[in-house]
């Protein structure tokens, strides 16, 4: 095998959204691994360079706003312009939120709605029409969530949009197979990292618990033994951006440790 490259990425362009930081950098750091050009795309553009610049060459930042059309349309030319394409997406941008039913407000609503569900189509759309183009199929990946696998008492808007997302992906996926093009997700289950300081806090406010018992219990509870990492998500994350996924169409993957069953 001396000479041959085993890289499962060689020579592919890859853009993911939110991944200055958390999973997407994760992603982005386990693509560049396996041979692939990445584009940083991220709100924040100076994260965004500073992730690209520890990552190293095989990766540079785009700056971008899911939920501006124009920002979209931009990252998406700035790819094309820096990597000649884009081959493989990953829609990883989203927001968290919770209150129980009586207290949900219509910004925290339309926000989480904007990001993570408008975000996920319109970036899917305008790679989707990149990669018909191209005219050489392409991967999209959807982050979805187990939390859209089912409803949960005080993440009701969360939960919607993850559930969307997991309808979104069958969708596209129908559609978009007759041009080669794999549109599949990923449906973490808790996962440690930064931001679940903030989930963490939120449940406290409102079951009443000191800070860091619900990442305890909810840890405990995983039938594996333990939260989940970002590190842990990035196999499927390979393998559906990867070859060996062709005939993989619509599908949404549980990588939880055994918390959901579908």
């Amino acid at each position: 095998m001396t000479g041959i490259s085993m890289k499962r990425l060689e020579g592919k362009s890859a853009l993911i959204t939110g991944s200055a930081r958390g999973i997407g950098r994760a992603f982005a750091e386990a693509y560049v691994r396996e041979g692939a050009r990445v584009a940083i795309a991220d709100i924040n553009i100076e994260r965004a360079r500073q992730t690209a610049g520890e990552i190293g060459a095989a990766a540079y930042a785009v700056q971008m706003d899911v939920t501006s059309q124009q920002s979209i349309d931009d990252a998406v030319g700035a790819c094309v312009a820096e990597a000649g394409g884009i081959d493989i997406l990953v829609n990883n941008a989203a927001l968290f939120d919770l209150a129980p039913i009586v207290e949900i407000s219509r910004d925290s609503y339309d926000r989480l709605f904007s990001i993570n569900v408008a975000g996920t189509l319109f970036t899917m759309q305008a790679v989707a029409k990149q990669m018909i183009a191209q005219g050489r199929g392409g991967k999209i990946i959807n982050m979805a969530s187990q939390a859209g696998r089912r409803g949960e008492a005080l993440v009701a808007v969360y939960c919607a949009t993850k559930a969307a997302v997991i309808s979104l992906t069958q969708s596209a996926g129908l559609n978009l197979i007759k041009h080669r093009i794999n549109v599949n997700a990923i449906a973490p289950g808790v996962v440690d990292g930064e931001h679940w300081d903030g989930v963490d806090a939120l449940f406290a406010r409102y079951e009443n618990r000191p800070l860091g018992e619900k990442k305890r219990l909810v840890g405990q509870e995983v039938p594996f033994g333990r939260m989940g990492t970002a590190d842990d998500l990035t196999g499927m994350a390979i393998f559906l951006a990867s070859p060996e996924s062709d005939y993989v169409v619509a599908q949404t993957y549980n990588v939880d440790g055994g918390n959901w069953m579908s």
